[in-house]
C-alpha cells in the first residue's frame, strides 16, 4: 500500500473535533496547547466548546482545522506511522498549511499565524453580501467554466473547486453567481445552490488577501518538506521552498484542482488517500474520483490505533 496524507480545508469544522485526540494524547494536547500559544488566545476551548458561529468565523475556522489535522498526525506519529511513510501530501485550500506542517516544512506555531492571517484577509478583501459561491451538481468542469462566464457579465464569477466529477463550486459577485445558478439549472445541474460562506473565496476578488499572503510568506520560516507536496493550484509535486510560497499565494485567488490532484496521486502510484483531521470530507470525494483508490479518515482515538495497526501488520 502507498500512501499519501491529505488535509481537509474550511467547511469541515464542527465544535468538539479533536477533543477526543486531546484527552487521549499528550502529543495531541501539545499541540493544542503550542496553537493557543501562538495566536495568545484559547483557540482550544473555542474548538472544544464553540460557540458554532464564532467557530464558523474563517479567521477562527483556518487555524482550528489546521490544529486538528496537527493532533491527529502528531498522535499517529507516536503509534508508529511516520511522515516518511507516505509518498506525498495534498492539501484542500487551507489544508496545504496543515500538510506543510505536518512535514515539517512550517512550524506549528507560523501556520495557525499564517492561517489566522489568511481568514482575517480572505474575509476582509469583500464586503461582507457583495460575494457569494455556490456549488453546481452534475455539470462537468466544462460545462461549469462555460457557465460562469457567460453569467460573469462584467463582474467576476469563476470556478472556485473543481473537487469531483459532476461537484464543481463557483465564486465571485453576488450578482453574478446568482446568475450563474439560473444558467446551471438551465443547463441540466442536478443542484445549484448557494453555499454559507462568508466571501468569494478561490477567485480573483480575493486579490488582496493574496497580496497580504504574499507579504506575509516572503518572509516566513519555510522549509522543503520531509515528502513531496501536491500542490492545489498546478497539480505539480513541489518541494522547493520559493515554489512552494509562490504556490501558497496563487491558491488565494486561483482554483482548487482537488479532482485532478486525486487522478495525479493515483498515476504517482498512491493506492490509498489517509484523511486527517475533522470530517471525512475528502474521503468522500476520492470515491466519487477513482473508485479504486483507498479512502481513510482519522480523526479519533480509534481511528489512529487501527490504522497504526494496520500499518504494523
Amino acid at each position: 500500500m502507498t500512501i499519501a496524507f491529505t488535509f481537509p480545508g474550511q467547511g469541515s469544522q464542527t465544535v468538539g473535533m479533536g477533543r477526543a485526540l486531546h484527552d487521549a494524547y499528550p502529543v495531541s494536547r501539545a499541540v493544542f496547547a503550542e496553537v493557543d500559544a501562538a495566536l495568545g488566545e484559547s483557540l482550544s476551548s473555542l474548538i472544544f466548546e464553540g460557540p458554532e458561529e464564532t467557530l464558523q468565523l474563517t479567521a477562527n475556522a483556518q487555524p482550528a482545522l489546521m490544529a486538528v489535522s496537527l493532533a491527529a498526525m502528531r498522535a499517529l506519529e507516536s503509534e508508529g506511522v511516520k511522515m516518511a511513510d507516505a509518498a506525498l501530501v495534498a492539501g484542500h485550500s487551507l489544508g496545504e498549511y496543515s500538510a506543510l506542517a505536518a512535514a515539517g516544512a512550517l512550524s506549528l506555531g507560523d501556520a495557525a499565524k499564517l492561517l489566522r492571517l489568511r481568514g482575517t484577509a480572505m474575509q476582509a478583501a469583500v464586503p461582507a453580501g457583495e460575494g457569494a459561491m455556490a456549488a453546481l451538481l452534475g455539470l462537468d468542469l466544462e460545462a461549469a467554466v462555460e457557465v460562469a462566464a457567460l453569467a460573469a457579465d462584467g463582474d467576476v464569477c469563476e470556478v472556485a473547486n473543481d473537487n469531483a466529477p459532476g461537484q464543481v463550486v463557483i465564486s465571485g459577485s453576488r450578482a453574478a453567481v446568482e446568475r450563474a445558478i439560473e444558467l446551471a439549472r438551465g443547463r441540466g445541474a442536478k443542484r445549484a445552490i448557494l453555499l454559507p460562506v462568508s466571501a468569494p473565496f478561490h477567485c480573483s476578488l480575493m486579490g488582496p488577501a493574496a497580496e497580504k499572503m504574499a507579504e506575509a510568506l516572503a518572509s516566513a520560516d519555510l522549509k522543503a518538506p520531509q515528502v513531496p507536496l501536491l500542490a492545489n493550484i498546478s497539480v505539480t509535486q513541489l518541494t522547493d521552498p520559493a515554489a512552494i510560497r509562490e504556490s501558497l499565494v496563487a491558491q488565494v485567488t486561483g482554483r482548487v484542482r482537488w479532482r485532478e490532484s486525486v487522478v495525479a496521486m493515483a498515476e504517482a502510484g498512491v493506492t490509498e488517500l489517509v484523511e486527517i483531521g475533522a470530517g471525512k470530507v475528502l474521503s468522500g470525494l476520492v470515491r466519487r474520483i477513482d473508485k479504486s483508490l483507498g479512502a481513510t479518515a482519522i480523526n479519533t482515538p480509534e481511528d489512529v490505533a487501527s490504522f497504526a495497526a494496520e500499518r504494523a501488520a
